[in-house]
């Protein structure tokens, strides 16, 4: 009788392991599967760890995904039925993915009602108290993530998101409850500040408990979750047009989902990486046979502690450390990246559109500013798809290249002596260029790079550092948009968006400091 081995020969299949850059398929004494699974203890501290002696190029211990470098090949990427190695991760990634759903809905809470927030509190008329209303939220924010990195070295990942939830709510209530504009700063500060820990922790927990393959298209749920939120404040706030009172009621809601949250975090799995360094292997192998592979449990978890190992993590790493390389270029080049987006002129584009859409007869600011979030919803779908696929750097740069487009579209139908008619539908086409592009890579991919360039020693501080640098900008033009849209005019309009087309330039050429 022949042997079952004889009947069902074993069959190539792919193994991922969430801390190298390449899909490998194992095959029967194959020793080019051995040489490639095999760990280089020659590899330089901070080095990638990189299959079959290739030289390191990145900083990081966990290199930068790129599609077409990963994928051997179309014989060997068949795989039978549905590729579903995402699912398990899938719950955990999507309760996380909450916190941007709240980080978008508080964007987006203030945009309907707060003519009616201003007259009940009796700043109605003052767009200084206006825009301080608005940008003490992102003030918040900016000590949320500088303060982030402490709390996620010591309690986790897990635990931090649930207890940085708590001023989400307490800030929500409080502001719902205001009657002064006192209570209000207040509870807008609170949410700033539970928020700019979030945005800061969410993309290193996604990395962290993603398989490598999968790691980019569960990361864009974090853009998504915002757009999400965007959306859902902008419809509820059609309803405060009719009713001055209904404010109050959007910023109860705003505790329902931080509620859930707290709760859902509670049936999270924590980061394997984290629980390594704290010394909980046993956990961390649960957790990675649950979530990438039960067969590779034990390399999966060599790989990890060899790069604790050659990076020396301890959890009293220093700020001081982003001063020395390699930590101090990835930190550089985190923080380009993030003011660079904002000086791109997202924020601009996004405020002033209203006075592009009622040039063309449409009045309702509030279905305006949804016809916006969905477009914004559209592409981060898209890059859903095309993040795996394509790499993260070619969607950046083709990202950017589109904005700086569709900005000279906007700019030539303000100037130019064309017919107004035609003026006005160049004007909304660039707009929703603008929107569409920026949600395919400057949005998404931003966040879910650094994670990536980072080493495990200085992840936490490069990533706060980075959205740190964020907030800085956007506080400005949270504020200063308030005090121009107090006399708005053609002018302003224009000085926003060739701002916008300068501050682009230098974003693309930033691409290629990193190879």
């Amino acid at each position: 009788m022949r042997s079952a081995i004889a009947l069902c020969p074993p069959r190539p299949h792919p193994f991922t392991s969430p801390w190298s850059s390449r899909a490998l398929f194992l095959r029967p004494l194959s020793l080019h599967s051995k040489r490639a699974l095999t760990l280089s203890p020659s590899l330089p501290r901070g080095s990638a760890l990189v299959a079959a002696g290739n030289k390191p190029r990145h900083v990081s211990s966990e290199p930068v995904s790129n599609a077409r470098d990963e994928e051997p090949g179309a014989a060997d990427e068949a795989v039978q039925g549905l590729d579903l190695g995402w699912l398990p991760a899938f719950p955990h990634v999507f309760t996380a993915s909450m916190a941007n759903f709240l980080f978008g809905y508080h964007i987006g809470v203030m945009n309907g009602p707060i003519q009616a927030i201003a007259q009940e509190l009796g700043f109605d008329g003052n767009p200084f108290l206006e825009g301080l209303v608005v940008s003490i939220f992102i003030a918040g924010a900016f000590i949320g993530s500088i303060s982030s990195s402490t709390l996620i070295d010591r309690l986790g990942c897990r635990r931090t998101l649930q207890i940085d939830t708590i001023p989400l709510i307490l800030g929500a209530v409080l502001s719902a409850q205001a009657h002064s504009v006192d209570e209000m700063l207040l509870g807008r500060f609170l949410v700033g500040l539970g928020i700019g820990v979030n945005t800061v922790l969410v993309p290193i927990y996604i990395s962290e408990v993603s398989p490598t393959k999968y790691r980019g298209s569960l990361g864009a749920l974090c853009q998504i979750g915002t757009c999400l939120g965007i959306i859902a404040s902008l419809c509820l706030g059609i309803s405060s047009e009719s009713d001055p009172h209904w404010w109050r009621t959007m910023l109860y809601l705003a505790a329902v989902p931080a509620f859930i949250l707290i709760v859902g975090m509670q049936f999270a799995v924590e980061s394997p990486r984290w629980l390594c360094k704290v010394g909980r292997v046993a956990d961390a192998k649960k957790v990675i046979g649950s979530l990438w592979s039960v067969s590779d449990v034990e390399r999966s978890i060599e790989e990890i502690q060899a790069v604790i190992t050659n990076d020396s993590i301890d959890l009293g790493s220093s700020w001081f450390d982003l001063l020395v390389e390699p930590h101090r270029r990835v930190a550089f080049i985190g923080g380009s990246l993030f003011i660079l987006q904002q000086f791109s002129g997202i924020n601009g584009v996004l405020y002033f559109s209203s006075l592009t859409f009622q040039d063309v007869g449409i009045t309702n600011g509030a279905l305006a500013s949804l016809f916006l979030g969905i477009t914004n919803l559209a592409g981060a779908l898209f890059a859903l798809y095309l993040m795996d696929k394509q790499g993260r750097k070619r969607l950046l740069t083709g990202s950017y290249l589109g904005m700086v487009i569709s900005m000279f579209i906007i700019v030539y139908a303000i100037n130019s002596p064309i017919d107004e008619g035609l003026g006005h539908n160049l004007s909304i086409l660039g707009t929703i260029i603008y929107i569409f592009t920026f949600a395919i890579g400057a949005g998404p991919v931003t966040g879910i790079i650094i994670p990536e360039l980072s080493s495990s020693q200085t992840r936490s501080k490069i990533v706060s550092f980075s959205f740190s640098v964020h907030w800085l900008p956007s506080i400005l033009f949270h504020f200063d948009s308030h005090l121009i849209a107090w006399k708005p005019n053609r002018f302003a309009n224009m000085v926003f968006h060739i701002i916008a087309v300068l501050g682009n330039m230098p974003d693309v050429f930033s691409l290629f400091q990193y190879n």
